[in-house]
C-alpha cells in the first residue's frame, strides 16, 4: 500500500544557515513497536499504510517520502545556565510538515535518526528505553490536557546502540507544532545575524502568532505572547506536579509545547525540592524552581530580540525588562485559578492563596502523595466521610484534620453542591498518572525481554487518567519504599 504523507516544508524554505540537509542513517532491520492510530488519523494519514512494510521503512529511516526534505535544524542554548553557541539536532531529522484535520500545521521529526553535523562525537542514535519514555510521557500529557510535542511511532531498529551497556537500538517519530525553541533565537543572536532573527522572528509569527502580524509592535507582541505561553505551561506542570529536569534553552520552545522528555519524572511525596534528573546536582531545575527558570530562560529570549524590540539598545531593553515583569503575574494568576479547582474552589477569595499554602504545607510535612492527596480530596468534598482515607496520607503529622476544618468553611462560601464540586474536582485532579515505578518497570520488560505488554498496559491507563478504572488501581498507588525511583536519566 503506497504510503502518502502530505508533507510541505515551510522551514526549509528559510535561508540555509538555518539547518543542514542530510538525510537519516539507514537501519538494519526496522520493526515497528508502537503506531499512535488517533494521532495518525488526526493528522490526516492513513494507519494501515503507516504500519506497512513501506510505512515502517519511512518511519525507520530507511525510504525517502515523497515531498519530504530532510533537514538537522541548527539552534544553541543556555545548559544548566552554561551557555554552547552550537547545539542543534543532534540525532533528529525534520522530515517536513502536515496541516492536520483541524487545519493545525505540525512537524514530523525522526528522534534516533544517526549522526549530524550537530552531533557533537555522538552517534546520533537512540535506545529502546528513552523512546519508550518520551512516548509514554508526552501521550500521558497530552491526556492531561497539557500543550506537548507528541509521539506517533517507535520503531525498533535491529540494531544496538551503546550507552553503559549495549541496548536495543529505536527511532522516535515526534510530531511538534514546531521546533523552534529559545535556543534557534539564540544561536543567530550569538553570531550577531540580526537578519536571521528577523527571519526567524517573522517565521514564527506567521506559524504561531498570526494575531500579531498586524500590531504596532509585532516583535514586542511575539515576545509577550511567548511570555504568556510558557507562565501558563508551567503552571499547568506546577498542578499536576511534573519535573521538567533539563530546562535548557533548547528545550524551552517557541509554541509554548513540553519538549524533550528526558529525566522527566512526576513527583510522588510533595516537596519543591524534589530534584530526580541524575545530572542536575545543584537542584536547578527542582519542581519549586521550575517558574523562576522559565522566567530566566525568557529572559534570554528577550536578548536575543532586543535589535527588534528598539533601535536605541537602552530602550530595547527597558522594553523587553516590562514585558518580562510580566511573566510572574501570569504564572501566578494561572496556578492560583488551577490550585482553587483543584480544591473544590468556584470562586475567588482574599485567604485563598493562604488556604492553599497550608494545604502544600502540611503535604510537605507530612510526605503525602501529591496526586493520591488531591484525588481523595475530591472524594471528601462529597463526602466527608472520606477524611479518613486522607487522614492516614498525614498520619505521621496530623495536619489535615485542622486544614480541612478550614476548607470546609471555605466551602460554606460558596452554593455548589457536594457532589458537583466533587465531579468538578475529579475532571482536574488526575488518578492516574505515570508513576516513575511503573515507567522504570514498562522500559525494563521492553529493553530487557522484548516484552511490550506491560508498556501497552500503561498507556491504556495513563489515557483517561481523570477516569475510574476499575481494576487498575495499582497505577494509581504510590511507590512502596523499595518501588521508590530516585534518579532518571537522560538516555542520549
Amino acid at each position: 500500500m503506497p504510503v502518502q504523507i502530505p508533507f510541505d516544508t515551510t522551514y526549509a524554505r528559510l535561508p540555509g544557515r538555518f539547518f543542514h540537509r542530510m538525510e537519516p542513517k539507514p537501519v538494519a532491520a526496522p520493526r515497528l513497536v508502537k503506531l499512535n492510530l488517533p494521532l495518525a488519523e488526526g493528522l490526516g494519514l492513513d494507519p494501515e499504510a503507516l504500519a506497512s512494510p513501506e510505512g515502517v521503512e519511512i518511519l525507520a529511516g530507511n525510504r525517502i517520502a515523497e515531498g519530504s526534505d530532510f533537514i538537522a535544524q541548527a539552534y544553541a542554548g543556555h545548559q544548566f545556565g552554561h551557555f554552547n553557541p552550537q547545539l542543534g539536532d543532534g540525532r533528529a531529522i525534520l522530515l517536513g510538515e502536515v496541516v492536520g484535520r483541524d487545519g493545525q500545521r505540525r512537524d514530523i521529526q525522526l528522534k534516533g535518526s544517526g549522526r549530524t553535523p550537530f552531533s557533537r562525537g555522538g552517534d546520533g542514535r537512540a535506545a529502546i528505553g528513552p523512546v519508550l519514555r518520551e512516548y509514554i510521557i508526552s501521550e500521558a500529557m497530552f491526556a492531561l490536557g497539557i500543550p506537548t510535542t507528541r509521539s506517533l511511532a517507535a520503531v525498533l531498529t535491529g540494531e544496538q546502540v551503546f550507552r553503559e551497556a549495549a541496548l536495543p537500538g529505536a527511532v522516535l517519530t515526534r510530531i511538534a507544532a514546531s521546533h523552534i525553541r529559545v535556543g534557534t533565537f539564540q544561536f543567530f543572536a550569538a553570531r550577531g545575524d540580526e537578519e536571521a532573527v528577523r527571519l526567524l522572528a517573522d517565521h514564527v509569527i506567521a506559524r504561531h502568532y498570526p494575531e500579531v502580524a498586524g500590531a504596532d509592535a509585532p516583535y514586542l507582541r511575539l515576545l509577550e505572547g511567548v511570555i504568556a505561553r510558557q507562565a501558563a505551561l508551567v503552571a499547568q506542570w506546577m498542578l499536576v506536579g511534573f519535573i521538567h529536569g533539563v530546562m535548557n534553552t533548547d528545550n524551552t520552545t517557541i509554541s509554548g509545547e513540553t519538549i524533550d522528555y528526558g529525566p522527566c519524572a512526576f513527583m510522588d511525596h510533595y516537596d519543591p525540592a524534589t530534584v530526580f534528573s541524575s545530572i542536575d546536582h545543584a537542584g536547578r531545575y527542582a519542581y519549586g524552581n521550575q517558574p523562576r527558570i522559565m522566567q530566566w530562560n525568557l529572559a534570554r529570549l528577550a536578548e536575543a530580540l532586543l535589535p527588534l524590540l528598539a533601535e536605541d539598545e537602552q530602550k530595547a531593553v527597558e522594553i523587553a525588562q516590562e514585558a518580562l515583569g510580566g511573566f510572574v503575574p501570569l504564572f501566578q494568576a494561572a496556578w492560583l485559578e488551577g490550585m482553587r479547582r483543584k480544591i473544590g474552589l468556584a470562586t475567588a477569595e482574599d485567604g485563598d492563596a493562604a488556604l492553599i499554602g497550608g494545604l502544600l504545607g502540611a503535604m510537605q510535612e507530612a510526605g503525602a502523595d501529591f496526586t493520591l492527596t488531591f484525588r481523595l480530596l475530591a472524594e471528601a468534598a462529597a463526602d466527608p466521610g472520606a477524611d479518613a482515607s486522607l487522614a492516614a496520607l498525614f498520619e505521621k503529622t496530623g495536619g489535615y484534620a485542622p486544614w480541612a476544618a478550614q476548607w470546609r468553611q471555605r466551602l460554606e462560601a460558596e452554593s455548589l453542591a457536594p457532589t458537583a464540586r466533587a465531579t468538578a474536582m475529579r475532571a482536574v485532579n488526575p488518578a492516574f498518572i505515570p508513576r516513575n515505578h511503573q515507567v522504570e518497570a514498562a522500559l525494563a520488560a521492553a529493553t530487557e525481554g522484548e516484552d511490550f505488554a506491560p508498556f501497552e498496559a500503561l498507556l491504556a491507563v495513563l489515557a483517561r487518567p481523570f477516569e475510574d478504572q476499575p481494576g487498575q488501581a495499582r497505577y494509581a498507588a504510590p511507590p512502596e519504599p523499595e518501588q521508590r525511583v530516585l534518579q532518571t536519566f537522560c538516555g542520549t
